[in-house]
């Protein structure tokens, strides 16, 4: 008997990166505080899950050079829904921000991926 398929927007999203070290340094504090567990490791790459969907970062070795350039066509910036925590781990783990709307902090990390944190309310507001 088969697992029932699942829906949503998301089965998983697949970033490559030039430096996993790097890219596991300043995205893992990042998807912890969205609340994302870590999922699988490998060698060339880890991922880390919410729910039924999951994130991986991988230093594939059929990797072409160049780096990501989000200027380019492919993938311009992933956006999440997230509170001032995630941006606090984000920042803290070096991201740096790129606009900050009120609703949504955009942040850039060393290798050149953006990440958009949609602000959500977590129910800290107004309590003592």
């Amino acid at each position: 008997m088969t697992a029932p398929h699942r829906r949503g927007l998301f089965h998983h999203v697949e970033l490559w990166t030039d430096d996993l070290a790097v890219s596991e340094e300043q995205w893992a504090p990042v998807l912890l505080a969205l609340g994302c567990e870590p999922f699988q490791h490998w060698p060339s790459g880890r991922s880390w899950r919410l729910g039924d969907a999951y994130l991986v970062i991988e230093q594939s070795p059929a990797l072409l050079p160049g780096g990501h350039e989000r200027l380019r066509a492919g993938l311009n910036h992933l956006a999440v829904h997230g509170t001032a925590a995630a941006v606090a781990a984000a920042l803290a783990a070096g991201w740096t921000v790129r606009v900050d709307t009120g609703e949504a902090v955009h942040l850039i990390d060393r290798q050149g991926f953006e990440l958009e944190i949609v602000l959500v309310d977590d129910g800290s507001a107004g309590a003592e």
